[in-house]
């Protein structure tokens, strides 16, 4: 049976056995399969994947791996611009937008609050889930690894963390955000766009005492949800007023 040495770097590791972790290893084959094939069993998704060197030179996903080849598998560089003839993932959209998987209801809320266009679809199945992601060129989050696999899905990302604000800071640095975050644009509710009213105008529907301690209300354009700067969104300026300094 054929064999090939692969190595992959990175943070791809986190997707691979411990044993294969760091470490260039042997994997045997059948057949002329496609290195995305064998990426993805591997266990690691192809949107994960920013740069696969086959022998020293760049190839893309559908290169077919022969006898004795040696694999370098690369996640986005973080500080290193790849020539865009290497690159296999399609360019980045001027605007960021997300859809994300049923477990993630919490980090959509907070992805729009910070001001993205975020899709939530709570009662989809993967499929849908991945044809939204393709159709609207958007970025599918998950924690589902078999989700990212599907062929139809070129952008996405598995998230690791389990905290909504740990993974929050995960996607804003894996997509670097830094410079697009721009708070109380969008509804967290249905992901609607906000509009500065009037608080003479909305004065009655608003909880009590709330007109006695804020002046500034913006009011969604698609659901009509009426928001102001209370003590969440507090949490959330500390929050990326950190993220920030971090970067």
């Amino acid at each position: 049976m054929p064999t090939a040495q692969i190595r992959f770097y990175a943070h791809l590791n986190d997707f691979l056995a411990p044993r294969r972790r760091q470490v260039t290893f042997e994997h045997a084959f059948d057949g002329l399969p496609s290195v995305k094939d064998m990426i993805e069993s591997l266990g690691v998704p192809h949107t994960e994947v920013e740069l696969i060197l086959a022998n020293g030179a760049p190839v893309d996903f559908n290169y077919h791996v022969a006898e004795g080849d040696r694999l370098s598998i690369y996640p986005p560089f973080e500080h290193l611009q790849l020539p865009d003839e290497w690159r296999i993932q399609p360019a980045a959209p001027s605007a960021a937008r997300f859809v994300c998987d049923v477990h993630l209801g919490r980090l959509a809320a907070y992805l729009r609050m910070i001001g993205f266009d975020t899709l939530f679809p709570e009662d989809y199945h993967d499929e849908e889930l991945a044809r939204i992601s393709s159709e609207e060129d958007r970025i599918l989050l998950t924690r589902d690894r078999g989700l990212l696999k599907r062929s139809i899905v070129k952008r996405g990302y598995s998230v690791r963390n389990t905290d909504p604000w740990q993974q929050l800071e995960e996607v804003i640095k894996r997509f670097d955000l830094y410079d697009a975050v721009m708070g109380f644009r969008r509804c967290v509710s249905c992901n609607g766009v906000l509009e500065s009213v009037d608080k003479a105008k909305i004065a009655d529907q608003l909880p009590h005492n709330t007109a006695e301690y804020y002046d500034e209300f913006q009011r969604c354009q698609s659901c009509g949800k009426i928001f102001w700067r209370g003590s969440h969104y507090d949490q959330m300026d500390e929050f990326i007023e950190r993220v920030l300094r971090d970067r």
